[in-house]
């Protein structure tokens, strides 16, 4: 009998640091389309032109990379991935035409692309079993960054101007370092004969039809939509809402984002964990559906309420996309970098087209009732009910390797 492995959080640590960075490069573009759009004198369409080209070269290419690395693993893709990255930055930094930006932006999406599905095959790697946990550590990593990128922009690049950008070619070299010893690690994993021995036990075929497969991915398709839209809508217009409804200054409004991107990082840490204990499906509907009435509520609340209700929305709704997609890896067994790329791709997608089509929407029909349109996106949520109980082959097994150590 194989022994499950144990789980090897150095590793996880490494992997969701490395992911922090990878995303620190990645928000560093937007944080900066205020001082670009002075210096080159750009349209608001230009300026979306090249959210188009970092978010498609991002969740396009990313089911094209996991899907290649499933059939042929590659560490090395993850020092690429950054050195994509750190030619974007250079490139941004020397920037002189729309076209270098449009390039430059287009490096750093494709870096992102090949950093995500293998990264997270490594996490899935060094999880022992605890797949829910290692997800919610590696995506946790990639929150932070998101959030500290913006920081970097208003220390460094605000101040010191576009060529200051240089500087932050050293968070690339560090990822590049911090990568190459996490890819010696996978180098020596997969020499080991446990390694092995549970690969091949991973790939066997699941016991549902492929119809059910693809209907239950379109499922979780759908409720990556529903997800995704509605953090959109927090992410990148609540501070004009908070400024709208209540007259809020800019600061006053940043701290209350800050408050609602703390919970979403916390959400999701802890939804991975849960997973593991009470089953991916319960998460699911708890943090989709469950999020609903809070929603609901949002727009009709006081300043005191708002700040209250998004910071349960941010907890609940963020604690989904781990569950989600080791939820989604369980249905299509042997295809981890494939189910990655393909899901964090759509939410990269997502993610861009809900804050463009929200914004023409709040130019139509204003920032709050764009907030009463987008409460009722949960309701999505209902369709986890057609989703199977894959939780129980896994519990099973879980079961079985903890027996075994005994």
């Amino acid at each position: 009998m194989v022994q499950q492995p144990s789980t090897v959080f150095p590793v996880l640590f490494a992997i969701s640091l490395a992911h922090m960075l990878n995303d620190i490069m990645q928000s560093l573009l937007p944080a900066i389309y205020p001082l670009l759009k002075e210096t080159f004198a750009l349209s608001f369409a230009q300026v979306g032109f090249m959210t188009l080209a970092l978010m498609a070269t991002a969740s396009v290419l990313q089911p094209v990379v996991g899907f290649y690395t499933d059939s042929r693993p590659t560490p090395h893709s993850l020092i690429a991935g950054m050195a994509c990255s750190l030619v974007g930055l250079v490139v941004l930094a020397f920037a002189h035409t729309y076209w270098m930006l449009l390039l430059a932006a287009s490096c750093i999406g494709v870096g992102s692309a090949v950093f995500h599905p293998e990264s997270s095959r490594i996490a899935r790697m060094a999880s022992g079993g605890r797949h829910g946990l290692a997800q919610s550590l590696f995506q946790v990593g990639g929150n932070a960054g998101s959030a500290v990128g913006p920081l970097v922009a208003a220390l460094l690049v605000a101040p010191y101007g576009q060529g200051a950008l240089l500087w932050c070619t050293l968070i690339a070299v560090a990822g590049m370092v911090l990568t190459a010893r996490v890819g010696r690690w996978f180098r020596e994993r997969q020499k080991h004969p446990h390694y092995n021995a549970v690969h091949r036990k991973r790939q066997r075929i699941s016991s549902l039809s492929k119809g059910r497969v693809a209907g239950s991915l379109a499922v979780l398709g759908a409720l990556i939509f529903s997800k995704y839209f509605y953090l959109a809508s927090l992410t990148s217009y609540y501070t004009f809402y908070l400024i709208t409804k209540f007259h809020l200054s800019v600061r006053a409004a940043q701290l209350h984002l800050f408050v609602f991107l703390v919970s979403v990082a916390v959400g999701t840490l802890l939804g991975g964990p849960i997973g593991d204990r009470f089953g991916r499906k319960h998460v699911i509907w708890g943090s989709i559906l469950g999020v609903l009435p809070f929603t609901l509520a949002l727009p009709f609340a006081s300043l005191f309420w708002t700040t209250a209700l998004t910071i349960v929305i941010g907890l609940t709704l963020a604690s989904a996309f781990s569950a989600i997609v080791v939820y989604a890896q369980e249905l299509v067994p042997g295809r981890v970098g494939l189910i990655s790329g393909v899901f964090f791709g759509f939410a990269f997608g997502m993610g861009g087209l809900g804050a463009a089509a929200l914004g023409q929407m709040a130019d139509v029909i204003g920032i709050e009732a764009v907030y009463r349109v987008c409460a009722f996106l949960p309701a999505i949520g209902l369709l986890t009910a057609f989703l199977p109980d894959v939780d129980k082959g896994s519990s099973a097994s879980q079961a079985r390797a903890a027996s075994e150590r005994r």
